[in-house]
């Protein structure tokens, strides 16, 4: 009887183990960024690239004004979201991407906080995300009110508890047409959850997985535009928003 209870005691223990092991393992498991992605991490003339604590491009020239906090999608490698990062950086804006516990945002979404701290000289920061990182860079504009000036959406919304539709910040909604998990359905069900002035961008024929380079994405649909077409309106988009911040 004795030994019967202890191989309980033992499978009781085990079990929640191997399910966070398991958790773990999943969460780790991330595609790895494209070739376009990994080439967008070397420092160059212009820009000068960073790879800790932070993902940082910032101009070597002149001082920004405006800054960017971007937290990844879920899973996602955060060097994938690089090249957009480095085309802003070109334009004259601080971009910092940052790394999640785990691949996920839920896990740190004030992370932001960090950043901005970081950068006092910066006096004009947005904050964005793809995906559940979008999602949690509008939890942190609402938990933190004042903090930032702006907030983008890349094929994202908040949750239901982060409504920001009274909140005097500037929000910029990027979303694709043939998104297959950010649906336009989703997207537009966000609207009460956002200001009446939010600037709304429909990228037709974009996809999900192309507003980063980490390739394919289970359950998205299939873009009827290349990635660097969605790219360059993703970065026009967000450009426009952080040009708007810096001129207030």
């Amino acid at each position: 009887m004795r030994a019967r209870r202890l191989r309980w005691l033992w499978l009781l223990l085990l079990v929640p183990l191997l399910l966070a092991g398991g958790f773990v393992a999943w969460a780790e498991a991330t595609p790895a960024p494209m070739p376009e992605a990994v080439a967008a991490l070397a420092s160059g003339e212009d820009i000068e690239v960073a790879a800790s604590p932070w993902l940082t491009f910032r101009p070597k020239t002149g001082q920004p004004q405006a800054g960017l906090v971007l937290y990844p999608g879920g899973r996602v490698d955060p060097r994938a979201y690089a090249p957009a990062a480095r085309a802003l950086a070109e334009r004259g804006y601080l971009v910092a991407i940052v790394p999640m516990p785990l691949g996920l945002a839920i896990f740190r979404p004030s992370a932001a906080g960090d950043v901005i701290d970081a950068f006092p000289q910066i006096t004009d920061w947005a904050v964005g995300g793809h995906s559940l990182g979008g999602a949690m860079a509008a939890r942190f504009a609402y938990r933190s009110p004042g903090i930032v000036d702006g907030l983008v959406l890349w094929a994202s919304y908040p949750a239901a508890s982060d409504d920001l539709s009274g909140r005097d910040i500037a929000v910029t909604s990027i979303y694709a047409t043939r998104d297959g998990l950010a649906t336009p359905e989703k997207i537009d069900a966000s609207r009460p959850l956002l200001p009446p002035d939010t600037v709304w961008v429909a990228i037709e024929g974009g996809n999900h997985a192309q507003f980063g380079w980490y390739g394919p994405q289970a359950g998205d649909n299939e873009a009827t535009i290349s990635r660097m077409e969605q790219q360059q309106q993703v970065i026009e988009a967000t450009e426009q928003l952080l040009r708007a911040l810096a001129e207030e």
